[in-house]
């Protein structure tokens, strides 16, 4: 074989450092799960936090670049979700266990399981993420969840329910945005989607004690997320078969 173009090189180069970029994500993953066992609970969201930075980044990138067709040999879907069932389930579930969200004992680790159990379906369909650009099922934002439970300081038996709620939605086809992708209602997404990871890094950063402000202003977007997912699903029910997915 002759050696490829100086340029098709450079592009090359750069494909695999996108495939390095989304890697270190499972550092990231392992140094959030260290930072939970020992109680550094804030390091940990940190960490979880540049962690989802990146999956919100590196698809962009690896779209920019063409990696799927420049290296062919390397799975770049698969690397993004290995490391993101690490640091979107396994890591969080950690936290919430370590911190005392979800009850002590035998029930915790069996709640933590069912979101493991759960969220290892959602991840392994092929159909997780829709043609028309939605996540189907409840996504595994435990990240996320765990934070606000956290921060909401509520009885471990009521976060035990509501986590077991959530997981049970992962089986159930409801369409919810892809915040990045789904056309409907895009501009005001991407808007609402900045102004919550500035506010939720800010609380964050003030942890154990965030400002009610950044707080209750970050949980607002879960609401519209949830909200405009159901209202965007309802309206395609209404549409017709065409606008469907197969469940």
């Amino acid at each position: 074989m002759t050696d490829p173009h100086p340029q098709d090189r450079v592009l090359n180069a750069f494909a695999w450092a996108v495939h390095g970029y989304t890697a270190i994500g499972a550092a990231l993953g392992l140094f959030a799960i260290e930072y939970a066992v020992r109680g550094e609970y804030q390091a940990s969201f940190l960490t979880m936090a540049a962690a989802t930075a990146i999956d919100a980044t590196d698809g962009t990138l690896a779209r920019a670049f063409d990696v799927k067709h420049r290296i062919p040999i390397f799975d770049g879907a698969m690397l993004d979700n290995v490391i993101d069932y690490l640091t979107f389930v396994v890591a969080p579930v950690v936290l919430m266990l370590c911190a005392g969200v979800l009850p002590s004992g035998g029930i915790g680790m069996l709640i933590g399981g069912c979101v493991m159990v759960a969220s290892a379906y959602g991840f392994c369909r092929i159909d997780a993420k829709t043609e028309d650009h939605y996540f189907l099922g409840f996504p595994s934002y435990w990240n996320v969840v765990a934070l606000y439970l956290f921060c909401f300081s509520m009885p471990p038996t009521l976060n035990a329910l509501i986590v077991l709620v959530l997981a049970a939605l992962v089986f159930i086809p409801i369409k919810y945005i892809y915040p990045n992708r789904t056309r409907p209602l895009r501009r005001l997404t991407l808007v609402l989607t900045g102004v919550w990871a500035l506010l939720t890094f800010a609380t964050i950063i003030q942890l154990p004690n965030p400002s009610p402000i950044f707080l209750f202003g970050s949980f607002a977007y879960s609401i519209y997320y949830f909200v405009a997912s159901f209202f965007l699903f309802a309206r395609s029910l209404r549409e017709g078969p065409s606008h469907q997915m197969t469940s």
